[in-house]
């Protein structure tokens, strides 16, 4: 049996941590490979994990056929779809897949602006795509809040490979991530370094930066006014606490 491994199809997809792969190998070993590997032809589209630590072990494995797609898009939106119904995916990534979703959906509908004949393309499920103009489409389809995707978008387009990759490992959360993301490349990678800690300390000091360099509003012109902004304040300063204490709950969980 000739099977093809796309290198775009294989890169598409995060790759599993040291600790899932170790893992999937135990299970594999136990109870040898259940799941049938799919392949379009001889491309294959779902098990690159599977296939690789099979192959090392010469573990059986059986492959079936997918022949609904019609292009590479077809393939990547359907591997998407898989992977956001999985529960094991985490926010961080079912945003990611969701904005490639986005892209790949935006970039066909364009081509075929000027081909009114030819049908949009139909999700795993077999129905319409989502219209996806705005963020909330995307946010809907992760599961997640626009806030989220948003704050996923900047990291994608700011953050180091190094503070990528802690975000996808769960040392740094998403929030704390699009602050770093901030900074100069240099200190992404520094605060990487420095572990937990390190991120969870860079994050605030951006924040804390951010907050104290925004414009003074206004001065109030009577007292109601001034009690507004004094109420104002103090939420900020309630916000501001609530997130400190939740990060500093997630060290004491954290620590040995």
């Amino acid at each position: 049996m000739n099977i093809t491994i796309n290198e775009e199809l294989r890169a598409f997809i995060d790759p599993l941590t040291a600790n899932e792969s170790a893992a999937l190998e135990r299970s594999l070993l136990a109870e040898g490979c259940r799941d049938a590997l799919v392949l379009w032809g001889e491309t294959l589209i779902d098990g690159h994990n599977r296939y690789d630590i099979c192959s090392r072990h010469g573990i059986a494995f059986r492959t079936v056929q997918n022949t609904t797609f019609s292009s590479l898009d077809d393939v990547m939106l359907w591997m998407i779809d898989n992977h956001l119904a999985r529960r094991s995916v985490s926010d961080y990534q079912r945003g990611v897949l969701a904005l490639r979703k986005k892209d790949i959906v935006t970039a066909r509908v364009a081509q075929q602006a000027g081909q009114p004949d030819v049908a949009a393309p139909a999700d795993a499920a077999g129905a319409p795509p989502p219209p996806w103009n705005t963020r909330e489409d995307v946010a809907k389809a992760a599961r997640v809040s626009s806030n989220t995707i948003s704050q996923i978008e900047r990291i994608q387009k700011a953050a180091t490979p190094q503070l990528v990759e802690a975000v996808r490992a769960g040392t740094i959360s998403i929030n704390a991530a699009a602050s770093v993301a901030s900074l100069p490349q240099s200190e992404q990678i520094a605060a990487v370094a420095g572990g937990r800690k390190e991120l969870q300390l860079a994050a605030r000091q951006v924040r804390e930066q951010k907050a104290g360099t925004r414009a003074p509003k206004e001065s109030p012109q009577d007292e109601a006014a001034e009690l507004r902004a004094q109420v104002a304040a103090l939420r900020q300063k309630v916000d501001a606490l609530s997130q400190e204490n939740a990060e500093l709950r997630e060290l004491l969980a954290s620590a040995p």
